[in-house]
């Protein structure tokens, strides 16, 4: 089966699953947060051995498992009501232990700004940035229909980007060193189809989400621009350590980490622009 099938099938099952899941709000969206875990566990698990390659890192069971320490305990304070604010505290507790714990256990410290840099990224990258999605499922109002635009916002993004991209993107590819076989026409499609689709999300909601249309096209231009470049950003890493792909967890996209990419830098971008566009 050619990558183009899996990727397609991906899509088709894909995408409807995890909307499905948004619109089940048990428990504060417990299905759709087990997913959410199982996937932060595997980028972890992908994103440390992309860092090893640059580093000689804690052992890999410690630093996933702290990794997880974020993204559930975002979940059990939603269920509880306690603040958000102390998911701050534990990132903080977190670097400060994997920092106090090399000052006890190395031997030599040539590599020791290394092991903490690369802790401390992998630790705000797949687990804190992450868990804002987890926090998109504990939003006071709206919870389902703002999880379906988003997941919306995002999965059409990327693949309104990829179809152009093939159809309509083979001369002008190579301009974004980071991923040189993205093309500008596969980033303007994929921005359209981000607003095209939220527009239209808005119009068949339209007695539920009230607020006026060009918020939705402000929201839409801005998730749509971060996941752009949280795609980027996870090329610039995989190419730092030589990886293709971070595995081959997803079928015709590779890692769990390469279908999450986008959505671990525009989970909170999009929370801050629904904060300032005064949606919630």
């Amino acid at each position: 089966m050619s990558s183009t099938v899996k990727r397609l099938l991906t899509f088709f099952i894909g995408i409807p699953l995890v909307l499905t899941l948004a619109f089940i709000p048990l428990y504060n969206h417990l299905f759709l947060n087990v997913l959410i875990l199982a996937f932060i566990f595997v980028s972890a698990c992908e994103f440390y051995n992309i860092c090893s390659k640059q580093a000689d890192l804690p052992p890999k069971a410690l630093v996933v498992a702290i990794a997880l320490i974020i993204p559930i305990a975002t979940y059990v304070f939603s269920l509880f009501g306690i603040n958000q604010d102390f998911v701050l505290w534990i990132l903080i507790i977190e670097v400060i232990f994997f920092m106090g714990a090399e000052c006890f256990t190395a031997k030599t410290f040539e590599n020791s700004l290394k092991k903490i840099g690369f802790t401390t990224l992998h630790l705000f990258y797949t687990s804190y940035l992450f868990s804002f999605l987890i926090r998109i499922t504990t939003l006071p109002v709206l919870t389902n229909y703002f999880l379906g635009l988003f997941f919306i916002q995002v999965f059409l993004c990327d693949s309104c980007a990829w179809f152009f991209g093939v159809l309509f993107g083979k001369n002008n590819r190579g301009i974004i060193a980071a991923s040189p076989n993205k093309s500008i026409i596969g980033f303007a499609g994929g921005i359209f189809g981000s607003v095209l689709f939220s527009v239209i999300f808005k119009l068949i909601f339209a007695d539920i989400l009230t607020f006026p249309m060009w918020k939705v096209v402000v929201l839409a231009l801005i998730t749509s621009l971060t996941t752009i470049v949280g795609d980027l950003i996870e090329s610039v890493f995989k190419r730092s350590s030589e990886f293709k792909d971070s595995g081959n967890f997803v079928p015709g996209r590779g890692g769990a980490l390469d279908s999450v990419d986008s959505i671990i830098i525009s989970a909170p971008v999009f929370i801050i622009a629904i904060t300032l566009l005064q949606l919630i």
